[in-house]
């Protein structure tokens, strides 16, 4: 830290009784009150060089001169007054604005006397402060107590301007003023330059910065355009950190304050909600600058400070553009008000599916526009043609990009409904909403939506048939892997038309799986068939392979348990038959040709072949000695 003295008499200034006085020869002539303080001084060495002074004295002929909304208070005031007596003090980052603000509002310029006090401190803060690193960043900050002088004398500006040229710069070229800097070090400097340069050395430093000096400082280093956005989001990650670190924990900063609130709460969340949307009007406009992880932090910091909707809708189309980065803890996003019954915003998360979608929907040709023409034509061929081909072979891997990504937040929402589906106040269209944002393409396996149908179907027992029935209508019962399907067979909470599906589906499965000698496919009865097409399933083309069960964050009681099926007294045709019971719809699709009755949808389960009745047998317990009666 770069330090400047002036004068060279010793310290004579003393306190007696309530005033401060100076020890001389001469008695004092006049007194001075300062911000409650009563100075008793010389004329002669302070009229000298403080034109503010003169003219006070020479318009009021009382003795006692008054000078209110002092900048700096006593301290700044003695220290012009030591400069006036020859007294040495020091000047240093720490109280250079505090000085040059008493010396501008004393007006001891060069009007008064050549190499006064204004002109020592200027020299002193254009040469040595604003070229060291350190001394403007504490120059900065000491600005805050004087924030209309230190604009009019454009000390902030200047301050902010040399921050910002240091940050453009080579760190090489930075004059580091023995900073203690957390993340520079002069060894650094001198053996890994280009790492130091990368990592935004700056970034922790200029995080000590109040929330309107760092705006202001960030958008002066955007501007020069010389940072990558990268370190601009790692440095907003820094701010964020240090400056937001306990919201999302404190419940008296969401939604409408009570009565017992404090102003102080109040006047806490205004600064935060301030600092948040200051963060987000700084963050990067290119993809990839800050992380997914990050920017649902902000989301959760919005929702908990009750942030502009503008500010909200910003961070969701942000989010957005790389949701395929999230996880299943980073949506799990807290309600903006604290009345709310459900445990996470769930409408702000089919907000940014919504985006997700729209932002994926524009999708490139298929193959690349070439006109017909001749030879000649195709010799000649133009840069533009060429540009085509580049433009196109860059959109099919756009395309290929999109495509994985619309996978991986499949896989994200579904476990992310595997999570909310506990909670017993999580209404069902928003449940539903959810799982049919996904479209049918990127979900390759339904085992996660099952897994979350389950644990939905498991809290809200309450649900009547129909509600039951609208809640699996988005699974698809064929992309179910066999362990699903095992344990949807004995599941008693799905309704019994799912069942029947997952119990033919895995039918028609092994029924294409046994093929005759001639290569064919086994032939199913004629009842089995019906079934089949009164569930939309095609018995010739049975378009269902098997797939992995991926991990999700389901509770240990949530996992699935197919040990009991294995069991030859397993409880799932008492579990079917009961489930035929309590329907009442009658397809009359299905009634028999020669008597015209509705036959059991059990007896046509025991209907099967042999060969396809070893596979099938995994599900349902069957008699294999039963006769099937026409």
């Amino acid at each position: 830290m770069k330090f400047m003295k002036l004068g060279s008499r010793p310290d004579t200034f003393y306190t007696s009784e309530d005033l401060r006085c100076v020890s001389s020869e001469v008695s004092s002539d006049f007194t001075i009150e300062v911000s409650g303080s009563r100075y008793l001084l010389h004329k002669f060495p302070l009229l000298s060089k403080c034109l503010r002074l003169q003219r006070m004295c020479s318009e009021s002929p009382e003795s006692i001169i008054q000078l209110p909304e002092f900048p700096g208070g006593v301290e700044a005031f003695e220290l012009c007054a030591k400069f006036c007596y020859g007294i040495t003090i020091t000047i240093s980052a720490y109280n250079i604005v505090a000085a040059r603000c008493a010396a501008e509002y004393l007006q001891m310029s060069e009007e008064v006397e050549k190499g006064n006090l204004v002109y020592k401190l200027e020299v002193f803060l254009n040469s040595c402060t604003l070229n060291g690193w350190r001394d403007s960043i504490v120059t900065l900050q000491t600005t805050k107590a004087f924030p209309l002088w230190s604009e009019d004398l454009a000390i902030t500006s200047r301050c902010i301007e040399a921050i910002a040229s240091k940050v453009l710069s080579h760190p090489s070229k930075v004059s580091l003023s023995h900073s203690h800097s957390r993340r520079v070090r002069d060894d650094d400097m001198s053996s890994n330059r280009a790492a130091v340069l990368s990592r935004g050395w700056w970034a922790e430093d200029i995080a000590e910065l109040g929330i309107d000096l760092y705006w202001r400082t960030m958008i002066a280093i955007k501007s020069g355009g010389k940072v990558k956005a990268s370190l601009i989001g790692d440095a907003l990650r820094v701010y964020a950190s240090k400056w937001l670190p306990t919201l999302q924990r404190n419940k008296k900063l969401v939604g409408k304050k009570t009565d017992s609130d404090s102003d102080s709460d109040t006047d806490t969340s205004s600064k935060n909600r301030l600092l948040l949307e200051s963060i987000i009007s700084l963050l990067p406009a290119e993809k990839g600058a800050v992380s997914c992880s990050f920017l649902l932090k902000l989301l959760k910091a919005a929702n908990i400070l009750n942030a502009s909707t503008s500010s909200k809708m910003e961070l969701a189309r942000r989010v957005a553009l790389q949701l395929e980065e999230a996880t299943v803890s980073d949506l799990l996003i807290p309600p903006m008000s604290y009345k709310s019954e459900m445990l996470y915003d769930v409408d702000i998360v089919a907000t940014i599916l919504e985006q997700f979608m729209v932002q994926g929907q524009a999708s490139p040709p298929t193959s690349p526009i070439r006109g017909k023409k001749g030879m000649m034509d195709r010799r000649r061929r133009s840069r533009s043609a060429e540009n085509i081909d580049l433009e196109f072979q860059e959109s099919r891997r756009s395309s290929s990009a999109s495509h994985s990504s619309k996978l991986k937040v499949a896989k994200l929402v579904d476990g992310y409904l595997q999570q909310i589906a506990r909670d017993v106040n999580l209404p069902l269209s928003k449940f539903v909403t959810l799982a049919e944002s996904v479209p049918e393409f990127s979900r390759l396996d339904h085992d996660d939506l099952y897994r979350a149908i389950d644990i939905y179907l498991k809290a809200h027992k309450n649900l009547n048939k129909s509600e039951r029935k609208r809640v699996c209508r988005v699974l698809d019962c064929k992309k179910l892997s066999m362990e699903a399907c095992m344990h949807a067979a004995q599941n008693e909470m799905l309704p019994l038309r799912v069942v029947v599906q997952v119990l033919f589906y895995e039918q028609a499965r092994a029924a294409a799986a046994t093929n005759n000698g001639e290569g064919k496919m086994t032939e199913l009865p004629s009842n089995i068939k019906a079934l089949l097409a009164a569930h939309n399933i095609d018995p010739s083309n049975p378009n269902a392979a098997a797939f992995s069960t991926t991990t999700s964050m389901a509770a240990p009681d949530d996992q699935w348990s197919v040990s009991g099926l294995k069991s030859p007294k397993s409880k799932l045709s008492g579990t079917l038959r009961s489930k035929l019971a309590e329907d009442e719809e009658v397809d009359e699709r299905f009634m028999n040709q020669d008597g015209g009755r509705t036959p059991s949808r059990f007896k046509a389960f025991c209907a099967i072949p042999g060969r396809p009745k070893k596979m099938f047998s995994k599900f349902l317990s069957i008699n294999r000695n039963s006769n099937v009666k026409n």
